[in-house]
């Protein structure tokens, strides 16, 4: 056995004896990765190329086969998985393959339930074993605030029958005798978390896949990518060829991890991911490990595989050294290990399993792995280009949501949307100029990757590739002390500090690569007011823009919202049937409506606004006849744009959708003087009930600017959107400021609004309002014409899920006393979960803690019916504590809507 290096420890100095190197920058395949089986010689029999397939799956990883397995269980007999080399080469064959069970969030967490359930059924399914073992995890913590975080995950995971323990450091020292629990303040332990065989695990995969008609290819690369031209202009995907021959297909899913840029380039998609060296080490036989749980230290940054009786460690480096053209040949092969890079976890490390001092390296496993803006995989279908589907960049997690995000996948593909609520791993949260974008991807995938193992809280912002968009009142704001948020790309006010100017500074990469840290910390000190799951420091400060809307009047600068118009002599068709409200109405007139699937899961919220060629605004687009003005959250903004583009070209709608997102700005002013102050800005204008009621709009001057002014709120108060040109945006915004000054005019941010809008129960799409939830369970039945005899997108869906009954209901829960909520807590109704909370705040207000989540019923053949809902004992559990909640069906603020009305 050759000893590459020991671990050794004295204080916080590293010593390697290293006995032996390597000549050359790749290592053959198997030398270094701890599995007994590597597919290097192939698992599948040849088989012909088809001419023609349903589906082709190009790359044989985990999400390859996991997607190729899920989409002949959904029915699809003429799939075909292309794989270059061997089944699992690439990154799958030397993973760690760790299967965590608790993320911090939702949908994480029912995804990776899903792998799991999956690999424990595999066996008996395919008679292959998928190398599936039990063993457990436990997650250590050194501090309370990090314990909060992982009592936020137990109690996440209650939710979904996830079984776990919080261990104070002598019962985590009877778990794991060879843990130094000195410095440990507490840890979490999973007993069903586990670890996976990649061979093992593709092989029972492809296995059944090939037993129900699916075809496996090995040695076969791809060559080329055809796409036609449809009617409307889209492209569509109609061959893939190889160097085996071509097949004819309307389907491929991008599943070639780190080389998935490489088939992006071939059609003109754009693949936002880096590739990184990933290393771990497989020490020596360690005597009493075996059995031993794996573990996670994320204060150490550094995690522990049970690899029989010896461990497998690695973790997450602030210096990860990027691969900027990796070879299109590589298949099973290793990088040297650089331990320049990787040495930063050896103290952690024997600090936190001391026997590691005094034990060999078996081998080192370094790889390449693709690593995304956001941590978070890519998926779904690409908009540009039609029938091109991404299940890439997995961020080193390919395994553990392999199971879940092939199921979802295969899903997608066939019915058209996932059943969850997929768009934190949804291609189009990223729009166009962001995934083109090479700085943009590098600086984002580099932080999310240096900050991998940091304390998620409730409030955080990135550092990487800040103020690609700003709306152009920014430097005003900035004056004022705006701590902006991001999203997107655009920059949001988060909320207005007294502390003075905290600008956002060019990225420092935490002064990686001979990268000073930034001098003016400023900014960073504001971000951390907000790191704790307590009530933050600047809780007050937030009140106080709370109470300046619903005292006197506030501003806030929303310019990061999507604006667009919908016109062309179909716009009326079009518009009736993408959005479930009646849009059937006049000019002037303004809509609140969702936009469904056609499994009537909402797909966006926003507001329509109807108008007509003769009252347009010069900035706005030309156009005769009826049109409409559509106004969507900033969030989901390039997500609304493409499910309403889809639409019209799925329907061969003769109409136009015009994206004006980056040439408008939207500044709203709410509060009770903001009739008032609205008349002191336009005194030709009448801003009375009568003349200017809520729910509609009016091209108004103000100074010489022509705004389009809509009485509308999302904060629950009376007040005006002024949706206006951003060559105007700065002399309006200073007018309103000179004439709000009569009123206390506040600057306010989102936090604030967040606050408000729970208050009022006003939904925030991807928190209380999902594409895996229907409007009659989020309590927004009003918004759709089902009396009337005009059709929309979901309506047979829906009208059916009506007829059996509700299976959940949203209800907000109140709980008076002062206890910190940001949710994902677990909702008890008497002794059962029953839910938990998507969003979660303090209202100041009504002066408690609120959330919004959904009640499930227990028994699938039970509706849930308000006699249900109101006649439970509620409690919210928050880090393992259970707080006597308060249910309502209403909201709590204003349940009349006499604020918004104008009636105080």
């Amino acid at each position: 056995m050759n000893t590459l290096c020991r671990f050794r420890h004295s204080g916080l100095s590293r010593s390697f004896d290293i006995t032996k190197t390597y000549s050359s920058a790749l290592k053959k395949a198997g030398e270094g990765v701890p599995y007994q089986t590597v597919l290097k010689d192939g698992s599948i029999s040849e088989q012909i190329l088809p001419t023609e397939a349903d589906v082709v799956v190009l790359g044989g990883g985990s999400i390859g086969c996991n997607t190729l397995y899920h989409l002949t269980k959904l029915g699809v007999k003429n799939a075909v998985l292309l794989e270059r080399n061997h089944l699992t080469s690439g990154t799958t064959w030397h993973t760690a393959g760790l299967v965590w069970r608790l993320r911090p969030s939702d949908v994480d967490v029912r995804l990776l339930a899903y792998t799991h359930q999956l690999l424990q059924n595999l066996e008996e399914e395919t008679g292959v074993d998928p190398g599936y073992i039990v063993n457990g995890g436990l997650f250590v913590a050194s501090s309370k605030e990090r314990l909060d975080e992982y009592k936020r995950l137990q109690t996440l995971g209650k939710a979904f029958g996830i079984e776990s323990f919080v261990l104070g450091p002598n019962e985590t020292k009877k778990l794991y005798p060879l843990m130094n629990v000195d410095d440990v303040y507490g840890t979490l332990y999973s007993p069903r978390d586990g670890v996976v065989d990649p061979a093992g695990f593709c092989t029972a995969l492809t296995r059944a896949a090939t037993r129900a008609g699916a075809k496996v290819i090995e040695n076969c690369a791809v060559t080329g990518i055809d796409t036609d031209t449809t009617l409307f202009g889209s492209r569509q995907v109609s061959a893939v060829h190889t160097d085996k021959g071509t097949i004819k297909t309307r389907c491929i899913v991008n599943c070639t991890g780190a080389w998935a840029p490489y088939i992006g380039a071939m059609v003109d998609v754009a693949v936002p991911l880096v590739v990184t060296k990933h290393a771990y080490v497989v020490t020596e036989k360690i005597e009493g490990i075996s059995g031993m749980p794996n573990v996670r230290d994320h204060d150490s940054s550094i995690y522990f595989k049970l690899q029989g009786d010896a461990l497998s460690v690695g973790g997450y480096e602030n210096d990860p050294i990027f691969i900027d053209q990796i070879s299109k040949e590589e298949a099973f092969s290793l990088y040297e290990l650089d331990w320049d890079v990787f040495g930063v976890h050896i103290d952690s490390a024997v600090n936190r399993c001391p026997t590691l001092a005094k034990t060999g390296i078996r081998s080192t496993v370094c790889g390449p792995e693709s690593f995304t803006p956001d941590h978070k995989p890519l998926m779904g279908e690409e908009p540009t280009l039609r029938g091109f589907y991404h299940g890439c960049g997995f961020n080193s997690a390919g395994m553990m949501f392999g199971g879940g995000c092939g199921w979802q996948l295969a899903k997608w593909i066939v019915q058209g949307r996932p059943d969850f609520d997929m768009f934190g791993y949804d291609i189009r949260r990223f729009s166009p100029d962001l995934a083109r974008n090479a700085d943009w991807v590098r600086q984002r995938s580099h932080e999310a990757y240096a900050k991998n193992y940091s304390i998620v809280y409730p409030h955080d912002e990135p550092l990487a590739s800040r103020k690609m968009k700003r709306s152009p009142i920014a430097p005003l704001l900035e004056k004022a002390g705006c701590v902006y948020q991001e999203r997107h790309g655009w920059e949001r006010p988060g909320w207005f500090s007294s502390a003075g100017i905290a600008a956002v500074q060019p990225y420092d990469w935490y002064g990686a690569y001979g990268n000073a840290k930034n001098a003016d910390q400023a900014y960073v000190e504001r971000l951390q007011e907000d790191y704790t799951f307590g009530f933050p420091k600047n809780h007050s400060t937030i009140e106080g823009e709370c109470k300046a809307a619903r005292e006197r009047v506030a501003i806030f600068d929303m310019s990061y919202f999507g604006n667009y118009y919908l016109i062309g002599p179909d716009a009326q068709k079009a518009a009736d049937w993408i959005f479930t409200n009646n849009m059937q109405k006049s000019s002037g007139e303004t809509s609140y409506t969702c936009m469904l699937n056609a499994q009537a899961g909402v797909e966006s919220d926003l507001t329509v606004s109807f108008i007509d060629g003769f009252s347009t605004a010069s900035w706005e687009p030309s156009f005769q006849g009826k049109g409409f003005y559509i106004a969507a959250g900033g969030g989901s903004a390039y997500q609304s744009f493409t499910h309403i583009q889809k639409a019209i070209e799925d329907n061969r709608f003769n109409a136009k959708l015009v994206n004006l997102s980056d040439s408008i700005c939207l500044l709203s002013i709410q509060g009770p003087k903001s009739r008032e102050l609205m008349g002191k800005l336009s005194p030709s204008t009448r801003f009375n009930n009568e003349d200017f009621p809520f729910s509609t709009h009016k091209l108004i001057d103000i100074k010489g600017h022509i705004c389009r002014a809509l009485r509308i709120s999302f904060v629950g108060e009376m007040g005006w959107e002024l949706h206006v040109p951003s060559s105007s945006a700065v002399d309006v915004y200073k007018a309103v400021m000179a004439a709000g000054h009569d009123f206390d005019i506040s600057n306010a941010g989102y936090r604030a609004i967040d606050s408000l809008s729970l208050e009022k129960g006003y939904r925030h799409w991807h928190m209380d309002l999902r594409s895996e939830d229907n409007p009659l369970e989020a309590g927004l039945g009003f918004t759709c014409k089902l009396k009337s005899t005009v059709d929309f997108l979901g309506r047979k869906a829906l009208e059916e899920k009506r007829q059996k009954g509700l299976n959940k209901r949203i209800a907000v829960f109140a709980i008076e006393e002062k206890v910190p909520l940001w949710g994902m807590e677990a909702i008890w109704r008497n002794d059962q979960v029953v839910g938990y909370l998507r969003r979660a705040d303090y209202g100041f207000s009504v002066g408690c803690s609120i959330g919004y989540g959904y009640v499930h019923s227990q028994n699938e053949k039970e509706p849930i019916t308000t006699k249900y809902l109101m006649e439970g004992d509620y409690f919210i559990e928050a880090m393992d504590v259970k707080y006597k909640a308060r249910i309502q069906l209403k909201p709590l603020f204003d349940p009349e809507n006499k604020r918004v009305n104008g009636f105080y």
